[in-house]
């Protein structure tokens, strides 16, 4: 089904601004009541999406679905009475998963559960445990660095149970079966670029994939939990997946508007490395471009041996290249921004715009047409007269049927979107015909 209602879909970067504030506060993981509520959020902009439930102790191809975590309580407090961590206050503070802790410490104690950065002093580092079982503070450097001799006041509440993960599901069908796989996550608490950004850009290209007239392709959106989340989607979903899915992007580090950078598949050839090379080169100023040994996301699950979707990342600024990554200076305004957002939103939908018109053009007419008598020329012929038609004779030149029209962009140096036009007044002309490439 299309999406019911989309007044509320953010269009604007300054939209997603708001959405990302309201998000900001919940304490999320990868399981639990905030990723559930990050979830349940997502779904009233998008009432479609399915939420799916994946109990403790499932496999999903190697990994084991972890115990779900609950958290209610966590503060350290010097031997002065004075809080120096609390949940409250920031939920980076806590150790990601922690386990139960009430007692008092020496310092010595508390030193191996304290983390800080000693070259970030003003941040607060994100930590997590999932699977295996400790406890502890997450604590600025310039905080950890005044802590005194004496005893610590360290408490947690919270509690490991067979629960369940969480995910969200949103089909937007085309006319055809073959589909676009968006996945994004929303497995962490208070961060604006790491974790914010990607379900923000998610849902409004989600309404903007709705409010087309026509959608020749499928467009399937998944919220899951980090590397978790996608093992589960591929357990349930794989064979599907492989046998339908020609093109996929992972939504990460879409905030900030410093640089552009490109994640490739493994493979690196895929019709979605095109399409996200495509974009970059004629949409951006210019864009760092990583090798696959840098991954660290989701990529590494989707594009795995012998699963190969073709997953790439059109980011900002990438995942651990930026000071701010995983610490709580990844903040609204600090890093993220309106521009960098709507620039991300903007160049999906420029990749989308390629593979809802992408074909593979072939020449009805041998040698080269006469163009003139058909209005497509100009009447009088003088130097550089040929210029303003240059698209279309190149684009008819190539018309091989061994070239998609985005080869062909690629081959006359052109914007995608440019050719366009001139392959429709071909097809109009009988001059050429468009295939389907996926069929």
């Amino acid at each position: 089904m299309d999406l019911k209602n989309t007044s509320k879909i953010p269009t604007t970067g300054e939209e997603m601004i708001r959405l990302m504030k309201l998000l900001w506060p919940i304490n999320r993981s990868i399981s639990g009541a905030g990723l559930r509520k990050t979830l349940s959020i997502i779904k009233e902009f998008l009432p479609d999406l399915y939420l799916h439930e994946v109990k403790s102790g499932s496999r999903v191809l190697d990994w084991i679905v972890p115990d779900e975590w609950e958290i209610t309580t966590g503060y350290l407090k010097n031997p002065n009475g004075e809080t120096i961590a609390d949940l409250e206050v920031n939920n980076l503070h806590i150790l990601g998963y922690s386990s139960s802790v009430d007692g008092e410490f020496t310092l010595d104690e508390l030193l191996p559960h304290l983390y800080s950065l000693p070259d970030q002093p003003e941040a607060i580092p994100y930590v997590t445990s999932y699977y295996q079982k400790n406890w502890g503070f997450c604590i600025s450097d310039k905080v950890k660095k005044q802590l005194m001799p004496g005893t610590y006041k360290a408490k947690i509440e919270s509690r490991h149970f067979e629960g369940s993960i969480s995910y969200g599901e949103l089909l937007l069908p085309g006319t055809s079966e073959k589909e676009v796989l968006i996945s994004t996550y929303c497995c962490h608490p208070s961060m604006a670029n790491n974790e914010l950004s990607g379900p923000c850009v998610a849902i409004a290209l989600a309404g903007y994939l709705n409010n087309l007239k026509e959608r020749r392709f499928s467009y399937r959106f998944v919220f899951i939990p980090e590397i978790i989340g996608s093992a589960a989607v591929l357990e349930n979903k794989m064979n599907h997946l492989k046998e339908n899915v020609f093109a996929a992007f992972n939504l990460t580090c879409v905030g900030d508007n410093r640089t552009w950078s490109f994640m490739p598949s493994r493979n690196g050839k895929t019709y979605s490395d095109k399409i996200a090379l495509h974009a970059l080169k004629h949409h951006t100023e210019k864009y760092d471009t990583y090798n696959w040994n840098d991954r660290g996301s989701d990529e590494s699950m989707y594009c795995a041996a012998g699963i190969d979707l073709p997953v790439v990342s059109v980011m900002r600024s990438k995942y651990g290249t930026y000071p701010e990554y995983h610490t709580s200076l990844d903040t609204i305004g600090g890093v993220v921004n309106a521009e960098g957002l709507q620039g991300s939103l903007d160049i999906h939908k420029k990749m989308i715009e390629i593979i809802e018109n992408d074909c593979r053009p072939v020449a009805l007419i041998y040698g080269e047409p006469q163009l003139g008598r058909r209005g497509l020329y100009p009447m009088i012929s003088s130097k550089g007269s040929t210029g303003v038609v240059k698209n279309m004779l190149n684009l008819i030149s190539y018309a091989d049927k061994e070239h998609s029209l985005l080869e062909i962009a690629d081959k006359c140096n052109v914007p995608f979107v440019e050719l366009i036009p001139e392959l429709e007044k071909l097809v109009s002309h009988g001059i050429l015909k468009a295939e389907n490439l996926w069929n």
